[in-house]
């Protein structure tokens, strides 16, 4: 049994703190209690400014860390935007904000900085976020800090009932979450997302000192509060699923005009591009090339519920691509900035294959004994670029202030360092 293990199944570590109020908190039996309403009832949802403005008062005066969750429409609408955002904070309760109707919330923002901010896998939620004003000073990252801790199963679900003893209801993550009004069983939902963070934060806190894991889990959540947003993806129709099957440059031109005619049409319309248009359809029509509407009408993707002005516009996409210059059309692949697929590095670099393979060999081994994912000891790209270029003398503290260099944070580094040392020079490994 792990130590995670160990730490879901002692019920000292549980808290009542989320129980219903008539209920004396988990069972003796070890079975998870059913969490059904929300301790204070479904709050009203927030949509008018004099609201908003009560609860900003309200969560300026409380106390504690704030637990903050966030719902967007993926796979409905355009763009990861919130349409739901939720917090908990002791002696403000409970508050349902709907962000289309109060789409600034940078007051509630400024009101809450310095406070922890306490959020599940919050890389997914700060983007959405900071859109409407709510940008965190300090966090604590629940998801992350069970991946630090060893737990195997991180989703908040799971984190809930292993280390609380609850059971979250399950079943309304994925709905459309900018449907007007929203019915009160997704309300509901919503409000016990955030019912527990806190205890949950307070509970994984108390498991990552005992496992001497808390520091380095502080310097992880001030990475993500102190990361800049993310820079737009270049060339996003590259990410089309079904890519690897469109090998020609004019059929990768096909691509690049159906998504780029998609996507603005997803944002006109505000709603999922893939409702408007298939990948498996835009590299249907890539590799065909078709050469009119008719024949467009008979692939899959573009079949009899496709009306004949939308064909035509699909049409008009492929025969721009056609109509292109050999030097417009796209090159396969993107530009590679960094190390060739560690496939290839045999063939190419085989001193560099077997750095890699060493590294990689303890790296995982000291993954295991920590009782972590090897992702979060140290990101593998910062562990293959180090080995495709290493510094001309691998010791401690060239080694190190590459890992930093490529991102790693002190503790990553100060752990993973030796390891490397010793796999860059490594029989067969050296530089030339």
């Amino acid at each position: 049994m792990t130590d995670a293990q160990e730490t879901a199944a002692d019920s000292s570590l549980r808290t009542t703190g989320g129980a219903p109020p008539d209920d004396g908190g988990p069972s003796d039996t070890g079975a998870p209690i059913p969490l059904l309403e929300p301790r204070e009832g479904i709050p009203p949802v927030i949509a008018d400014e004099d609201s908003l403005a009560e609860v900003i008062a309200a969560f300026a005066a409380g106390s504690g860390p704030v637990a903050v969750d966030a719902e967007r429409a993926s796979g409905y609408r355009y763009g990861q935007r919130a349409y739901l955002v939720q917090l908990r904070r002791q002696g403000a309760g409970t508050a349902l904000i709907d962000p289309v109707a109060c789409p600034d919330l940078s007051g509630l923002g400024e009101a809450l900085y310095g406070v922890e901010w306490v959020l599940h896998a919050a890389t997914q939620d700060l983007p959405c976020l900071r859109e409407i004003g709510m940008v965190p000073s300090r966090l604590f990252d629940t998801e992350l800090a069970g991946r630090l801790a060893g737990f195997p199963r991180v989703g908040l679900g799971a984190m809930v009932e292993g280390v609380l003893g609850f059971a979250l209801e399950k079943g309304h993550s994925a709905v459309d979450w900018s449907t007007r009004p929203l019915p009160e069983p997704w309300l509901r939902y919503a409000a016990l997302d955030v019912e527990l963070l806190v205890d949950l934060r307070d509970a994984l806190e108390k498991e990552l000192d005992r496992q001497g894991k808390l520091e380095w889990a502080q310097q992880e959540f001030d990475a993500i509060a102190s990361a800049p947003p993310a820079e737009p993806r270049k060339d996003p129709w590259r990410r089309t699923s079904g890519m690897h099957k469109v090998r020609r440059r004019r059929q990768l031109a096909v691509v690049r005009e159906l998504w780029q005619a998609r996507d603005r049409i997803a944002q006109r319309r505000d709603v999922s591009p893939g409702k408007v248009l298939s990948d498996a359809a835009i590299v249907e029509a890539a590799l065909a090339l078709p050469g009119n509407v008719h024949a467009l009408s008979a692939l899959n993707g573009f079949g009899h519920r496709t009306g004949r002005r939308q064909l035509e516009q699909w049409q008009a996409a492929v025969d721009r691509a056609k109509a292109l210059s050999d030097s417009q059309l796209p090159h396969p692949g993107q530009p590679v900035t960094g190390p060739p697929p560690p496939r290839a590095w045999a063939d190419k670099d085989p001193a560099a294959a077997a750095r890699l393979t060493a590294a990689r060999a303890g790296v995982s081994a000291l993954a295991e004994r920590l009782a972590m994912p090897q992702e979060n000891l140290i990101a593998p790209d910062a562990v293959r670029r180090l080995c495709w270029e290493p510094p001309k003398v691998a010791d401690a503290g060239s080694v190190s202030a590459a890992l930093a260099g490529y991102g790693a944070r002190p503790w990553q580094a100060e752990l993973v360092t030796p390891v490397l040392v010793e796999a860059l020079s490594a029989k067969g490994a050296s530089t030339p």
